[in-house]
């Protein structure tokens, strides 16, 4: 965005950086659109998916702990049957053993018979513990194929079920985020393409020739171009007057003297600008410079008048309501602002009469330096100097009006001569702050002076309220004010 506001960059009268202004807000749009994208994404995708994840988690963990259930209990079952088998290898072992020790007491010769009878006891109850053991083993051999076959044919395979149908909803649930994804970025789609159509508008709408008649009109002089230099002959003693045609001359057109060693100064095009004097005429300033800067302090003058008047009368009508209802107010304490309002009244109006004199002044220095040059550089038309067709809204500077017009010296050329008018500065000069917008409810074509033209739809900034006479003046985004008409308006206010 520029540096210095849209009223005060004279860069905003050329349509490259009204273009430029226009891209930039198709690009805070086009920016607007993607935020609305990411809200979406970050409301209806990331949350939502965020804490679906957590709830996967959750489950995940769940059918992982079921699982390690699962697989401990059938741990423990193994263990139990490699300690039974361990039990049962043992038993047979120390059976056998007590076998082998009975048989051998049985054959030897020395032993007596209760040793005998001893060592066939206790290879009898070793022999029933290996039987126990075995038995024992068994069972606990049946129980864990069976608990085996239950986990792998039963338990895992459910858990495994489980895991998938959780992992299935997970894709489901990615699959829709990504299809609100799309959805969001289908919603945006035609913005989008309306702002980069408004980009191509506002390139195409660059107008290289007219933004070099915009600075012609903005730096534009109005001096006359110079004379011939006349031959001053210092051979015999008379007084040497000046071309008023030249560069040197004077702008009262008065001759200049010069003593021995001094020249004329010259208004070279290119020369360094020399620190000037500012006047309250603007009499320093080149001719159509000064007209320009006299029309806009004649235009700042007429606007505070009108503010004064319209509080002069605010305040008349303040103060007879408080006459017939004392109660709301004394009516002598408005009496100094009154007072004060028409001195401001009476200072205002001397001050728009000496500007007049001084537009009308520096119109006619304006007529008189053009020469030629009418010929070949026409100025574009002024707008109109009253309100729109059927409009009484400037009722009040009708009169201003017309001693204007009566205070200008007439032209042959027509409309090639400066006019001034009171809309003068409003469209050519720094536009006014917006006091509102507004939304064209019907298209208009603005074919009379002071309308302008809109498109149903098309949004507008308030520049004026209605005045009572049926028009409102708008500016819109591409440039330009004018008049339109308020029923075809819908106004919001700031």
């Amino acid at each position: 965005m520029p540096k210095r506001p849209g009223k005060d960059d004279p860069e905003s009268k050329f349509s490259q950086q009204q273009s430029f202004m226009q891209i930039l807000q198709e690009v805070n749009d086009f920016a607007g659109q993607r935020e609305l994208v990411a809200e979406n994404l970050s409301v209806r995708v990331c949350l939502e998916l965020a804490k679906y994840s957590q709830e996967m988690k959750q489950e995940r963990k769940m059918h992982f702990q079921e699982g390690r259930r699962a697989q401990q209990q059938l741990e423990s079952g193994f263990k139990q049957l490699e300690n039974s088998k361990r039990k049962f290898e043992r038993d047979c072992r120390e059976a056998e053993k007590a076998a082998q020790t009975a048989e051998r007491l049985d054959q030897d010769i020395n032993a007596t018979k209760a040793d005998v009878e001893k060592a066939k006891q206790q290879a009898h109850l070793r022999s029933h513990m290996a039987e126990e053991s075995k038995n024992e083993y068994a069972a606990q051999l049946q129980r864990f194929n069976r608990d085996q076959a239950h986990f792998y044919f039963s338990q895992m395979p459910q858990i495994f079920d489980k895991l998938q149908d959780m992992d299935e909803r997970r894709a489901t649930h990615l699959g829709a985020g990504y299809g609100l994804l799309s959805e969001a970025e289908l919603q945006v789609v035609p913005i989008i393409a309306k702002c980069l159509e408004g980009m191509k508008v506002a390139a195409d709408a660059v107008d290289a020739k007219n933004d070099s008649q915009v600075l012609i009109e903005l730096h534009k002089s109005g001096f006359a171009r110079p004379g011939d230099v006349e031959f001053e002959d210092f051979s015999q003693p008379m007084n040497r007057v000046p071309s008023d045609s030249s560069l040197g001359t004077p702008s009262d057109g008065r001759p200049e003297l010069r003593g021995p060693g001094r020249s004329r100064a010259k208004r070279w095009p290119f020369g360094k600008k020399n620190k000037t004097v500012v006047t309250e005429d603007f009499s320093h300033l080149p001719p159509e410079q000064q007209r320009k800067r006299l029309q806009q302090q004649l235009e700042e003058r007429n606007r505070e008048l009108q503010k004064e008047i319209d509080q002069r009368e605010a305040l008349k009508k303040m103060k007879d309501v408080y006459e017939k209802t004392p109660q709301m107010g004394d009516p002598a304490s408005l009496e100094p602002r009154i007072t004060e309002t028409l001195n401001n009244i009476e200072r205002l109006k001397l001050e728009v009469q000496k500007y007049e004199a001084w537009l009308a002044e520096a119109e006619s220095r304006v007529l008189s330096n053009r020469g030629d040059t009418l010929g070949r550089h026409t100025r574009p038309p002024d707008p109109p100097a009253s309100a729109p067709p059927d409009s009484n809204s400037n009722s009040n500077n009708g009169s201003q009006d017309n001693k204007e017009s009566s205070e200008e010296p007439p032209s042959e050329e027509g409309q090639d001569a400066p006019i001034y008018t009171e809309f003068d500065e409003d469209f050519e000069e720094e536009p006014a702050s917006p006091i509102g917008h507004c939304v064209a409810i019907y298209h208009f074509e603005g074919s009379s002076e002071g309308t302008i033209s809109m498109a149903e739809g098309e949004d507008l900034s308030l520049m004026e309220e209605d005045k009572g006479d049926g028009w409102t003046r708008v500016r819109r985004k591409q440039g330009g004010e004018g008049y339109v008409p308020t029923s075809y308006l819908r106004i919001t206010l700031n």
